[in-house]
């Protein structure tokens, strides 16, 4: 493909083209602290083409001129700008699409993220929270309701992050019911059908974390029995 054919893969006036919609989700990203300096990244899908912000731009400064593009049934970069890196995140958005048909993943490194990482061992469940009424069940049509537990499984953290990705997609298969991995130390993979629900996904499960790491502070089980709460002594 010539220079002039790739470019315009990124190039479009489309607010909802994905090169452009990856810009203003890390903006968006990083104004909520989920993606501070270079680090996390975001990918979406359209069609058979994957778009992935590159390595080592701060997110908030991120432009479509700086999106690699790669077809998915090859593995093949089609796009890849001039002087920028690929994300290391890479292996693991392929993972999400190559797994689930996902249409988009996200990558962050949010602090309740890494909180609740440390508070658990090889899962994550909180249960009936209003919020996490705003996620899919997956292995069956509909989304969790308030009396359902969610479930995310942690994974442990590597020197490289692409060597996650073998533990990554371990997790996808154990877990068939989840649309988000954790990972301990590190931050958190989020993906879901359409770039909005991965948005979505990763907006409701942040608030869970979040919550989880406040209630197990006042010493409530985030997955205990409606009632639980009641033997927490308030000093």
């Amino acid at each position: 493909m010539s220079n002039a054919n790739a470019d315009s893969l990124v190039a479009s006036h489309d607010p909802n083209h994905p090169a452009n919609l990856i810009c203003e989700l890390c903006r968006l990203f990083y104004n909520n602290g989920w993606v501070t300096g270079t680090g996390g990244g975001i990918s979406i899908r359209k069609g058979d083409h994957i778009f992935i912000a590159p390595s080592g731009v701060q997110k908030e400064r991120m432009l479509p001129d700086n999106m690699f593009v790669m077809d998915l049934e090859t593995k093949e970069y089609l796009r890849v700008p001039k002087s920028l890196k690929p994300s290391a995140c890479t292996p693991l958005f392929l993972a999400a699409y190559t797994n689930r048909n996902a249409g988009a993943c996200i990558h962050t490194h949010s602090q309740n993220a890494v909180l609740i990482s440390l508070l658990y061992d090889k899962v994550f469940t909180i249960a009936n929270i209003e919020q996490i009424k705003a996620l899919p069940k997956l292995t069956e049509p509909g989304y969790l309701g308030f009396f359902d537990t969610l479930t995310i499984p942690i994974i442990e953290n590597t020197a490289h992050e692409e060597d996650l990705k073998d533990s990554l997609e371990q997790a996808i298969n154990d877990y068939p019911a989840t649309t988000a991995v954790l990972v301990r130390r590190h931050g958190i993979y989020v993906w879901g059908e359409t770039v909005w629900k991965a948005k979505v996904y990763n907006e409701a499960i942040d608030y869970l974390l979040e919550l989880a790491v406040k209630l197990r502070q006042l010493g409530v089980p985030p997955d205990g029995a409606i009632g639980s709460e009641r033997n927490t002594r308030v000093v």
